[in-house]
C-alpha cells in the first residue's frame, strides 16, 4: 500500500498483535446464494477461526450481510432463495436435509443492525428466550440473567431496575441488552450485523468494548461498513465486491498490505 495519510492512519488503527491461529470452526465451500434468477453471492470460499473476531467489509449491496445471514439459515426467511455449494459448522453441513435449524440458531445467535428489544421488563427479555429453552427454575433464571447481563456490560447499570421496560433503556443499552439476550443461551457463533451503526460515538465504543470482551467465549462475525471500526476489532478481514470474495487475510494485513489493488482503493476510501 502506498504511503498515504489514509494508508498510515489505517496502519495506526490496526492492532500490532498477530491474529490468534485457533481452530477453524466456519468453512463455508464454493458457496452460491440467488435470489430468484439473480446471483448475490459467487463461489465463496472461507474458513473462519474460532474466538476471533472476523469482520466482513465492503460497500453497499456487496453481499456481506447475505453471507451472514447463511451462517444460521435466517435467508431460509426470505422467499425465493436458493443456495448452492455448503456452509460447515463443526465439521456439520448446516443446510443438510437433517438439520434442526432451531438447535442451529441456539448455537449461532444473532445480533442486528437495529436493536430490537421485546416489549417487556430488561428481565423478561432475557427470561423469555431462556423459558423457551427450558430452564424454568427461578434460581437458574435470576443467575443466568445477570450473567448475561455482565456478559454485555450492562449489569451495573440495570440491576436496580431489572423489571422496567427494556424499550426505557438508551439506545446503546437496548443493543447490549440485546446482546445479553443472545448469549443468555450460550451459542458457539455470536453474528453481528451493524451493531453499532445506528449508535452515537459513546454507544458504538462501549459496543466495541464488549466485543472485544466476548471474543474470549465466542467466536463473532461482525458486518460492519465502518473502516475504522473493523480495523479495531477485528482479527481477520474478509472484504467483498459484487458478490464475491476478493481478499481474507489478517485485519493488519489487509489493511496495511492488501494484495489486491481493489482492497487497497476501498480501505483507503477512494471509493465505497
Amino acid at each position: 500500500m502506498s504511503d498515504t495519510p489514509t494508508a498510515r492512519m489505517a496502519d495506526d488503527l490496526v492492532s500490532s498483535s498477530v491474529a490468534p491461529q485457533t481452530q477453524e470452526i466456519i468453512h463455508i465451500n464454493d458457496l452460491s446464494l440467488y435470489y430468484g434468477a439473480a446471483r448475490a453471492l459467487v463461489d465463496i470460499s472461507l474458513k473462519i477461526r474460532e474466538n476471533v473476531v472476523t469482520a466482513f467489509i465492503g460497500p453497499s449491496g456487496c453481499g456481506k450481510s447475505t453471507l451472514l445471514r447463511c451462517l444460521n439459515r435466517m435467508n431460509d426467511l426470505i422467499d425465493n432463495v436458493r443456495i448452492d455449494g455448503s456452509c460447515e459448522i463443526g465439521g456439520h453441513n448446516i443446510y443438510g436435509s437433517e438439520v434442526d435449524v432451531i438447535e442451529l440458531r441456539k448455537r449461532v445467535g444473532m445480533v442486528f443492525q437495529k436493536s430490537n428489544p421485546f416489549p417487556k421488563s430488561i428481565y423478561e427479555n432475557i427470561a423469555f428466550a431462556l423459558r423457551l429453552h427450558g430452564m424454568t427454575k427461578k434460581s437458574d433464571l435470576d443467575a443466568t440473567v445477570e450473567r448475561s447481563l455482565r456478559q454485555a456490560a450492562l449489569w451495573e447499570e440495570v440491576k436496580d431496575r431489572l423489571h422496567s421496560s427494556g424499550l426505557g433503556l438508551s439506545g446503546g443499552q437496548q443493543q447490549r441488552l440485546c446482546i445479553a439476550r443472545a448469549v443468555a443461551i450460550q451459542p458457539e457463533i455470536l453474528l453481528m450485523d451493524e451493531p453499532a451503526s445506528a449508535l452515537d460515538p459513546l454507544a458504538t465504543a462501549k459496543i466495541e468494548e464488549l466485543v472485544l470482551d466476548l471474543k474470549k467465549d465466542y467466536t463473532i462475525v461482525i458486518v460492519t461498513h465502518n473502516m475504522q471500526q473493523a480495523a479495531r476489532v477485528s482479527d481477520y478481514t474478509a472484504f467483498f465486491y459484487l458478490g464475491k470474495l476478493v481478499e481474507f487475510n489478517t485485519t493488519r494485513k489487509v489493511f496495511t498490505n492488501p494484495s489486491h489493488k481493489q482492497t487497497e482503493d476501498y480501505v483507503t476510501g477512494r471509493f465505497g
